[in-house]
């Protein structure tokens, strides 16, 4: 066989991997308890089969140890098995996956890639392949950085949104109760920032119970979150302290709501187990992002019609997203009916 037609005998049999590392510039400095941060970086994910292409994307988180380079290094030494595979169903494709033992966020970003690809070739949406009934959306927040209150009810009083979830690095009663008397509907991320004593005036002061959540209050491990009880007056939400469904059980005394990010459990694949289980264990559900493109944005809001809550502003956040797919407008979620996930690079 002419080596040119066995490259094209390979591309018709076999998917294509690639990837590039985009650096996303932020509107404004995003300030939270962690640092103050004026760009992401981004590994962004192509699996190709024949004229179609699925996306699907990761972020460099450094409070996560997320390194994109370590990424780079892995993607080339598997490079060859994923391009191996046949085309078979999303959940088969995520059992190898798993046997490659990947980093959640790398996982991630091949599990959505890989749905956003088998969606396009069968023709069908992402809502579609699953039965997704998204006639009910909750209404995505917008980030609040963290700054002094009074810039943060400026902000809040000129936005367009509707939902808030207000970022702090400390904890200030003043603050919070100026907060608390503005007519909005808001939640609280400090962060990890918050004390146990802090925690404990939170969750037994009935006019906490206006926040909509509150988020990750004290660092994740050590145990922290067992100070924290779910019947009190605030709505505990679990994020770094909940990354994959193993731990939903012990924390259930504990937070009444979980933040699900695709890149903390490994995809879309485990995400719609998380959030069946979940929902068994009464938890309220968000669904979260990273600061990220409308390629990561595309993939939680498929899964924001089993949600309570939606946090889902990462491409509002950036000045220079690189694709098109499902959209944020001032919280409004307009999710994509094209094949896949609907995602398509500018």
């Amino acid at each position: 066989m002419h080596p040119e037609s066995y490259r094209d005998f390979l591309f018709l049999h076999y998917m294509v991997l690639s990837w590039q590392i985009v650096r996303f510039q932020l509107k404004e400095t995003f300030a939270i308890a962690y640092g103050n941060y004026t760009y992401r970086e981004a590994l962004i994910i192509t699996l190709q089969k024949n004229e179609s292409k699925g996306y699907g994307e990761c972020t460099s988180i450094d409070y996560y140890h997320i390194s994109l380079v370590d990424f780079e290094v892995i993607l080339s030494k598997i490079k060859s098995q994923i391009e191996k595979q046949s085309i078979i169903h999303p959940t088969d494709f995520y059992a190898f996956l798993l046997q490659l033992d990947l980093p959640s966020f790398l996982r991630s970003a091949l599990d959505c890639a890989y749905w956003d690809l088998f969606g396009k070739l069968e023709k069908k949406p992402f809502l579609e392949l699953n039965k997704i009934d998204f006639t009910n959306l909750p209404e995505s927040s917008i980030t609040i950085s963290v700054d002094t209150v009074e810039n943060q009810i400026k902000k809040i009083e000129k936005s367009a949104w509707t939902k808030f979830k207000v970022k702090c690095n400390h904890f200030d009663e003043m603050d919070i109760t100026k907060l608390l008397q503005l007519e909005k509907s808001l939640a609280l991320d400090s962060n990890g920032s918050f004390t146990k004593e802090n925690c404990y005036w939170l969750e037994n002061n009935e006019v906490v119970s206006k926040f909509a959540y509150l988020e990750q209050p004290m660092k994740p491990g050590s145990d922290n979150y067992k100070v924290l009880h779910t019947n009190k007056f605030a709505n505990w939400m679990a994020d770094e302290d909940c990354q994959s469904l193993s731990v939903l059980k012990k924390l259930q005394p504990h937070y009444r709501s979980i933040n699900i990010k695709l890149v903390k459990c490994g995809g879309l694949t485990p995400a719609m187990e998380m959030i069946a289980i979940a929902k068994e264990l009464n938890y309220k559900i968000m669904m979260g992002c990273m600061t990220e493109s409308t390629i990561g944005i595309s993939a939680g809001a498929a899964l924001a019609p089993f949600c309570d809550y939606a946090d889902l502003d990462g491409a509002n956040l950036i000045a220079n997203d690189i694709a098109k797919g499902s959209q944020i407008i001032n919280g409004k979620i307009n999710l994509s009916e094209n094949h896949g996930l609907g995602i398509r690079i500018n």
